[in-house]
Parts: structure tokens; sequence; C-alpha cells
């Protein structure tokens, strides 16, 4: 928990008393939105964000209503006007806004989202283990990250938190949660409609209804989004671009006041992703511990292969596996909320699915090596969490719940070796390398099932111990059950289950069953201090449990190619985690700057560590001894008058591993042979000895820049225009972020140099109907990568996966 600027990025605000100007905001640079207003009477239980008569943004981060400068809790809040304007309408692109914020994607299943560094292990996703950030849509927790690239339809407001929040929400999040609310269904008739078009092809089209059904009884709202791009990526062997977009979103809500007590509303959703997606490709390439003739350069050499480009800035591949990243995901809740005066009983019952349908090239090149890589996997979740919570502001405020979750994955992998993989996999001054039929057809079929349960009492008191002062300790028990069966079954091109050494060291047949089970008792405790009604301190103590975990992608082998059982689980992660807030506002609210300070210590994190097996493409998970972060941030803005305004977040995050001196080594000391203390591994091989493990402690953690930006500024101006009332506006949003690691082990060639992106917008709105804007993203045509990853085999080959370049449209939006 830490500091936040929860007035920036929030697209409305009240408007201030007479003579006071309102507290500044940022992107989303007007102060009043009617059309995000809720109409009378629709506050309170359904959990909208409102602002208070004094121009402060409420929340409901600790599940009541309070202000946001005054929740001692780390909260960002991004407004759905700012969402808009800004095109941050997924969670990658809100990265932008938020400094201590990273999301990496190389497609919708290998996605991580982080907050101050912590949250998943950088790497392939691997399903038997949960993300410490969570993701709630309207009270339910999405289990898996992949729900996090959806669109965003019909968005009230986001609320991102930082910090371990287990004590305040159903499922353990010890790094944070992002908190997504769409808009609730309104007894006063309403629409919205909006059209985006852009340069590569880019159209989105938004819209919404909602009214009663039945007067002050039943009101429904229904929503609907359409996302499709051209890719950036353009494929010289297919005559195809990649790396598309082509979503749909639909949304349903009913509310239901059955009586003046008790609301109940529905919720039904459904999105589909299908583009052509995703690719990685050739960015540089660096020597490994292999001989020379085993690397990548002399390798495709051999093959007569030399790719389309070997800068990846010129946005060409030759991939020759079709691509595909598909999935669906969609699901019903059901949310009650029983008003007993001193406090509210609120129920949430959920069942969600996600259903994945991918085709990979894993070689990253255009030649036939690994011709067949996908894992379609089918998803469903079941929860339910009860609550009770204070009302008001009493002597003692509480908050008290329970929470059960239950979690079914199916898994079918298939990977298929084709006839270049021989030579790339394999000695080639070896029989087996000589011979393409040696790896040709190498076919692994894999099935994989995994159930989670998991089941917590939590609960947050808060003791008004004064006016001013407040104590809030926090308490959680939880138990997690997790079971899975992995069993791979390989045969060679002749179909045939009888391996050579050769076929096994590169896919090896196993089976194995893993279970993982455990209680845990976490809590916290926050000290808060109100200076003055502008001024605010807290002190935060939490220590927190990141459930355990079980490996469903396959085991390291012993000498005798058979599966190490002992690494099939993973020990749940130990969090300690200290934090200082303080969050001011001055110069008659025109001004607000806070500051935190935290520190995160990690016990048994749980680390992605690459299979000493060379030919291996996945990696496995362990525990790390122990990491730490630790940072100060800083959120600002500032309204000089009430046409202008601006605002400054930056963030300086220093997280390392303290212990792990048995991690993967770097590609720089990989694919040699096994060293022995007297024959270390050389720092440029070729042709040498490489380590089994290598002592990585000291060196930072993977994905997360030391400094992180995001400034920006709008000014608007009246104005009357073709007969409407209204405001010009021109906005700019920036960022930054520093150097970061691309890989588990720190190499310098997976490093990412650090970069600063702009955007701007430059529109017409008037009051209450139109929004009219020209927008201008990545407006410099920055180049950048997003990640970097490695080809399997220590070849040297380094792929990366390029952002995207400058783009540049027109969005047109209207309220009824």
């Amino acid at each position: 928990m830490s500091l936040t600027l929860a007035l920036l990025l929030a697209g409305q605000i009240a408007a201030p008393p007479a003579g006071q100007e309102p507290a500044p905001v940022s992107p989303g640079v007007q102060a009043t939105a009617p059309d995000d207003t809720p109409a009378e009477g629709e506050v309170g239980r359904t959990g909208p964000a409102v602002a208070s008569p004094g121009g402060d943004i409420v929340v409901t981060a600790r599940r009541r209503a309070e202000t946001v400068q005054s929740v001692p809790i780390a909260i960002s809040v991004i407004g759905g006007t700012a969402i808009a304007e800004t095109g941050a309408y997924n969670v990658s692109r809100i990265t932008q806004l938020q400094p201590t914020l990273q999301f990496y994607s190389t497609n919708p299943r290998n996605s991580a989202a982080n907050i101050r560094g912590l949250g998943a292990p950088f790497g392939l996703t691997n399903d038997g283990i949960e993300q410490g950030v969570g993701i709630y849509v309207d009270q339910v927790y999405y289990s898996r990250i992949a729900s996090a690239t959806f669109d965003f339809t019909d968005t009230e407001r986001i609320e991102i938190l930082r910090g371990p929040q287990g004590t305040l929400y159903g499922k353990n999040t010890t790094a944070g949660a992002i908190n997504i609310t769409t808009r609730p269904p309104s007894f006063t008739p309403e629409a919205r409609a909006e059209v985006t078009g852009g340069n590569l092809d880019f159209f989105q089209g938004k819209a919404s209804i909602s009214g009663p059904l039945v007067a002050d009884r039943i009101a429904a709202r229904l929503s609907a989004s359409v996302t499709t791009r051209r890719g950036t990526i353009y494929n010289v062997r297919t005559d195809e671009y990649l790396n598309s977009q082509d979503n749909i979103g639909l949304r349903g809500q009913m509310l239901f006041r059955a009586t003046p007590d008790l609301d109940l509303t529905l919720y039904a959703d459904y999105n589909r992703q299908n583009p052509n997606c995703c690719v990685q490709y050739y960015a540089r390439t660096g020597a490994t511990q292999r001989p020379t003739i085993r690397q990548y350069a002399a390798l495709a050499a051999a093959q007569g292969y030399v790719v389309p480009s070997t800068n990846a800035f010129d946005r060409v591949t030759d991939v020759d596996t079709d691509l595909r990243a598909k999935q669906e995901l969609g699901g019903l809740s059901l949310v009650a909320n029983w008003d007993l005066g001193a406090s509210t009983l609120t129920s949430v019952t959920a069942w969600r699915f996600w259903h994945w349908d991918p085709s990979n090239d894993r070689d990253f090149i255009g030649l036939p090596i690994t011709t067949v890589s996908a894992n379609p996997s089918q998803q469903s979740q079941f929860s339910q969490e009860l609550r009770i919570g204070s009302n008001g502001t009493n002597a003692v405020d509480y908050t008290l719940g329970a929470f059960y979750f239950y979690q079914t994955i199916d898994t079918q992998g298939l990977q298929v070796q084709g006839p270049a993989a021989s030579a790339f996999l394999l000695n080639p001054t070896s029989a087996g390398g000589r011979d393409p039929a040696t790896l040709n057809g190498l076919t692994s079929r894999n099935t994989i099932g995994f159930t989670n349960t998991s089941a917590a009492l939590f609960g947050k008191l808060t003791w008004h111990a004064g006016e001013a002062f407040s104590i809030s300790p926090g308490l959680r028990v939880n138990y997690d059950k997790k079971d899975g069966s992995y069993v791979s079954v390989v045969t060679n091109g002749a179909g045939s289950t009888t391996l050579t050494n050769d076929q096994r060291g590169v896919l090896a047949p196993q089976t194995y069953e893993p279970s993982f089970d455990n209680w845990n008792v976490s809590g916290d405790i926050t000290a808060a201090y109100t200076v003055t009604p502008d001024i605010h301190a807290y002190a935060t103590y939490a220590r927190s449990y990141k459930s355990g975990g079980i490996n469903l992608s396959g085991l390291p082998l012993d000498g005798n190619n058979n599966p190490i059982l002992a690494a099939a689980t993973v020990e749940p992660e130990k969090v300690n985690h200290f934090e200082l807030g303080l969050k001011t506002q001055f110069a008659d609210r025109r001004a607000t700057v806070n500051l935190a300070a935290f520190w995160t210590e990690i016990d048994d994190y749980q680390a992605t560590v690459t299979n000493g097996q060379l030919g291996v493409l996945r990696g496995y998970l362990a525990n790390a001894g122990k990491v730490r972060t630790r940072g100060i941030e800083f959120d600002s803005a500032f309204r000089p008058t009430s046409r202008f305004n601006v605002y400054v977040n930056g963030a300086w995050t220093d997280a390392k591993y303290v212990k792990f001196v048995d991690a993967p080594c770097p590609p720089e000391l990989s694919g040699g042979t096994t060293a022995t203390a007297s024959n270390p591994a050389t720092p440029a091989g070729t042709g040498t000895v490489s380590p089994a493990a290598c002592d990585i402690s000291g060196q930072r953690l993977p994905g997360v820049s030391k400094w992180a930006f995001s400034y920006g500024a709008e000014y608007d101006l009246p104005a009357r225009f073709a007969g409407l009332d209204g405001q010009f506006y021109l906005g700019y949003d920036g960022s930054y972020r520093s150097r970061f690691s691309s890989n588990p082990s720190r190499s310098l060639y997976t490093d990412i140099n650090g970069y600063a992106l702009s955007n701007f917008r430059l529109g017409f709105k008037a009051k209450d109907s139109w929004n009219v804007f020209g927008w201008l993203r990545n407006a410099f045509d920055r180049n950048y990568y997003e990640v970097l990853a490695l080809q399997s085999g220590s070849t040297g080959l380094v792929v990366g996966q390029p952002g995207d370049p400058r783009t540049y449209g027109l969005t047109v939006s209207r309220s009824f």
C-alpha cells in the first residue's frame, strides 16, 4: 500500500463550492462530466464512483464509500472519459498512465501484470500458480491474467491498488489489484455511441443503452464494442500482416430493486478475440557457450537461410507456421446488496469460462524447426463471496467476508518438430544432427488437467481513536488446494514411442500427478493521521502469502531421463511489506502532491527456471531464496487556472534478488558442457563449459524499470461551434521507462533500453452531447521493444516484439 494520486486520471469531479477551484485531475481534462454522473438515487449500494460536494473523488476500495485522498491505500483512479480520450482501452495501455504498473504479453495466455515489479514470474505462463495482481470486474475475481487483454466495455472507472490487499478482497492479492467497475443500469433513459477510425485500418465502435424496464424497480443496460486493426508486422512468406486486432465484446446488466433495502444485479458478458497473432522475430544475436558451428549464424548459413531483415523495426518476418490467438471468455454473476441499516450485506456469485485456441511459431524464423506449437485450454471457475460492511462513519468501521473459489483447467498440448530441427537442436557433426529424420516428425502430445480450490475468511476493522487518528488492523485465514495431472506422450517420425537419447533430450515423455495444499494466516495494520483536512499521513505493515503451486509445463529430467518429482510443487511466497505515505492538497486545492516510500521482502519467491536440457522449449517454476523491492513514488497534479491542468507521476523502484544461488544462467553462459569447480564457463564462450546454475543474488528483477514517469497537461478554451456551446481542448500525455531486463537472469542480450512515448489529442466537446477529437499516439514514432526472448537450444538468437509505431485517427462520441 503506497502513495497514490487518485485525483489523477479521474474522469469525473463535481462542481466545487462557490469561490473554490476544483481539485486538479488528469488526464481526462474536464472537471465535470455530466454524462458520467449517476442519476439521482443510484449512488450507494451499486457502487458507482461519484464526486462529493467538495470536489473529491469517492471510491469503494475498502468496500465503503470514502474520499480517495483520505484512504490510506495506494489507489489510482481512471475514469471512463479518460479511458476514451487517452486510448487506454485495455490493461496494456494503462501502463503508459501508471508508472508502477507493468504489463507484458507475448500472447493473451502468456501475459503478466506486475505492480512494483511483483505479481508473476517473468516468462511463459504456468497455469499451476496464481497471479499476485488480482483482476476484478464488478467485484468478480478473474483467475487468469489473459482476461485482462479484453477491451474495456462501458467502463465507469478503473481503480489500481498497490500493495497487499488480502484483508479486503476475496482472493489474496499480494502485489495489488486492478478493480474495474462498469457503468450501472440507470433509471433515467440514456445512450452512448463512440466511433473511432485511424491508420493501420483501425476501427473501434462502442455503444450502450440503459433505462427502466419497470419504473423504480427494474433497470437494464446493454453495451457492445468492436475493435479491428491491421497487423503491424508483415510476413513476406504468407503476404499477410501479423499482430492484428479483432475483438468483440457484449455485456448486459439488469438491476432489480426487490425492496427499498435490497438490490440484485445480474451481469452477463461475452468477449471474443480472434487476431492474426502473435509473432516474435529476429532482433539480434549474441554468443553463447556452444561451439561456433552450433550458434545461430553458422546454423542458418548451413541451411542457406537468411532472415528478411536483421532490423526488427523494419517490421518484417517470414515465420512459416500459421499464427492464431483466439480466445473466448465470458460468464454470469449475481450481486446482491441488502441494507441492514447499520451495515450492508453483500453476496457475489459468479461463474466464468475462458477458452484458448492458439497456434505459435516457437522457432521464430522461417525454417521448419518447430512446425506446431499449441496448447489449447478450456478453463472455468465458480466463486462465491459473502461480505458484511458497516455503513457510515462509526467509532469502529468494519468489513468481514468469506470467499470460496473453484477452478478447472483442461489443456491439450501439441508440439511437432520439423526437418530443420535436427540441424538446429543437435550437434550437426553427430550422426543424429546430420540426419534430418532424427527429429523430423518428433511429436509430443500433452494432456494436462488441473483443479484449484481456495477458501478464505478475511476482515478489516477501522477504529477511529479520535477525529484525526485511526488504526486499521486486518486478518485473513486462507486455504488452497491444487491437484494436477501431466501426461506427455512422445512419438518419433515413424509413430513409435521408442526414442533415442537425442530425441528424448528435445521432447521427453513424462507422467506425474502433482498436488499441493496449505493453510496460512496473514494480516496487516495501518495507522492513519489527518494532519489537516487536506493533509493525510499513513503507515502500513502487511504480512501476506501468495499461494504455492504446481508445475504444469513439464519437469526437468534426471540422469536417467526421468522427471524430477521434487520439482513438481513450489512453496508459497511469504511477503513482509512496509509503507509510509503522505497525501496533500494545498493552494486552495489547486495542487495535489502525494509521496510514499515502500519496502517489500519476499521469501521463497516463485521464479521461472530454464530447463537444463538444451532443446526443451519451456521452463518450469522454482523458489528463489529471497527478493526485495523498495521504492519512492510521487504523484502530483496542478490546476493553475480553471482552464489548464498539469500532472506528473514518478517512481523509483529498486527490485532485486537478495538470494538466488541456483538460478538459470543467462544465455552468455549457456549451451556448453556441464561445468566443474576447476573449469568454469568463460564470459563469452565459443564451445566451452557452462555451469549447471548461476548465483544471481544482487541482480535486478526482470520487467521493472528503476525509473518510470507519466506526465501530461491539458488546456481548454470555451467556444461555440456548429451551434453548440462547449470547449476546444488540447491534451498531451507522455511516459518514460528506464532500461529493464527481459530475461529471468539478466543478460546484456535481453536488456530493453529505456524509451519515452508521447501522445497528443485535439478536439471539441459540447456539453452533455458531442465529443470529437483527433489523436496521435507514439507521436515521434519511437522504436522500442515490449519484450525480448531467446530461441530454444542456446543458439544465441534473440527475438523481440516491438511496440506499436506511430498511430493516428479520429474519435467521435455522442451521449443522449
